[in-house]
């Protein structure tokens, strides 16, 4: 895996941070696990090996600008 750090948002501590997978062409995303009961419930069903994350949107700035 080639991972390239994208950027971060540090909050109190604790980064969300944001990298892409130029092999498998994917984001990886470290965040907060959402944990909040009516968050779960508006959400559904996480399959196994899934995780839901929360991540402030200033990260998303980090996305690389597209083509088109």
């Amino acid at each position: 895996m080639a991972l390239h750090f994208l950027g971060k948002e540090t909050d109190g501590g604790n980064s969300p941070t944001l990298w892409l997978d130029d092999e498998r062409d994917e984001y990886v995303l470290q965040g907060w696990e959402v944990t909040d009961p009516g968050s779960l419930a508006a959400i559904g069903t996480v399959p196994a090996g899934e995780l839901v994350l929360r991540v402030p949107t200033a990260l998303m700035g980090h996305l690389p600008k597209g083509d088109g």
